[in-house]
C-alpha cells in the first residue's frame, strides 16, 4: 500500500515529538534516578573464604555544572545503606579535569567506608594531582599503577589499580608479580579485559561506558559498542569483568533507558568453565 506524503510527514512528526519527549525525560528525570544494582558475579578459583564477599562500586561521577553534588551524595548514601565489605571507586570524578568540582565530589564521597577499605583509581577525566590528593584526604587508598595486599576473612587478596593510560601488558604484569590469589584489578576502561585475561587476572572491575548513557529500543547503546560489554558481566578465558553504568553524564546531560547506579556485586565461586554474558 502506498504511503501518502501527508502520512509520511505525520509519522515523522510523531516520531520527532516522541524523541523530544524522551530527551526531556532523560534530562529532567532519569539522569537523577539513581538505583542500586545488586549482581552476583562468578569468579574462577575463588577461595571459599571470599565466597559471598560484597563489593560496592561507584564510578563516573562526573561532578560538573550538569551533575550536581546532590546526585553524588545520593549515590553515596544508597551504597552505604548496602553495607558492602569493600568499596571500589573507578574514576571520572569530574569532567575534563575541572578542578572547581574536585573537592565537592570528594566531600560527597567522604561518608564511604567499608571493613576492608575504600580503594580508588582515576579515569581519563581526572588530573593526577588534585583529585588523588582530595580522595586521599578523605581516607581512601588511591592506586596509581599500584597494588594493595589485604587480608579478607583470613585470605590474602591483592587489589591492583591502574591509570587509564596504562595499557601495556608488561606494565600491568609488573603490578601483579608476587601477588597472592585472588587478584582484583581496578581499571577505568573495560577494554583492559584483553590484558587481564592474558595475565590470568580472576576479576576486573571497570566503568567508563556509562552503560551507553542513551540506550535506544531495538538499537541498543551506540556509544558503548567498542567495549566488551556496555554494563554487567562478561567472561573471557578465566577472567570475569564487571562494568558499572556509573552515576553521571558526559557530552549530553541525558540518560535514556540507562539509569545511573550504585552497584553492589556479590562474589561467588564459578562452578563450571565456559563463556557467558549477562547484562545488568
Amino acid at each position: 500500500m502506498a504511503i501518502t506524503r501527508r502520512a509520511f510527514l505525520r509519522t515523522g512528526l510523531a516520531g520527532g515529538i516522541g524523541l523530544a519527549g524522551a530527551g526531556v525525560y532523560g534530562f529532567a528525570y532519569e539522569r537523577h534516578r539513581i538505583t542500586v544494582t545488586r549482581t552476583t558475579v562468578e569468579v574462577g578459583a575463588l577461595p571459599a573464604a571470599l565466597d559471598g564477599l560484597r563489593i560496592g562500586i561507584l564510578t563516573d561521577l562526573h561532578h560538573s555544572a550538569f551533575v550536581p553534588q546532590q546526585d553524588i551524595e545520593d549515590a553515596t548514601r544508597l551504597l552505604m545503606a548496602e553495607h558492602p565489605d569493600l568499596v571500589a571507586l573507578l574514576g571520572d570524578y569530574v569532567t575534563w579535569g575541572d578542578r572547581r568540582y574536585v573537592n565537592g565530589c570528594a566531600e560527597a564521597l567522604a561518608p564511604l567506608s567499608a571493613p576492608h577499605g575504600v580503594f580508588a583509581i582515576l579515569g581519563n577525566n581526572d588530573d593526577e594531582r588534585a583529585m588523588p590528593r582530595a580522595l586521599a584526604a578523605r581516607g581512601f587508598e588511591v592506586l596509581l599503577d599500584e597494588r594493595a595486599d589485604i587480608r579478607v576473612r583470613g585470605e590474602s587478596v591483592a587489589i591492583a589499580g591502574i591509570r587509564y593510560w596504562t595499557k601495556k601488558p608488561s606494565d600491568i604484569h609488573r603490578l601483579l608479580v608476587g601477588t597472592p590469589r585472588p587478584t582484583i584489578l581496578l581499571a577505568h576502561d573495560p577494554r583492559r579485559l584483553t590484558e587481564a585475561a592474558d595475565l590470568g587476572v580472576p576479576l576486573l572491575l571497570s566503568g567508563h561506558t556509562h552503560g551507553g548513557q542513551i540506550v535506544l529500543p531495538l538499537i541498543g547503546a551506540l556509544a558503548a559498542r567498542k567495549y566488551p560489554i556496555a554494563a554487567g558481566t562478561v567472561r573471557r578465558a578465566n577472567t570475569t569483568l564487571f562494568v558499572s553504568r556509573g552515576v553521571g553524564t558526559v557530552f549530553v546531560p541525558v540518560r535514556l533507558n540507562c539509569p545511573p547506579e550504585a552497584a553492589v556485586i556479590t562474589l561467588r565461586a564459578r562452578q563450571a568453565p565456559g563463556s557467558s554474558v549477562a547484562g545488568s
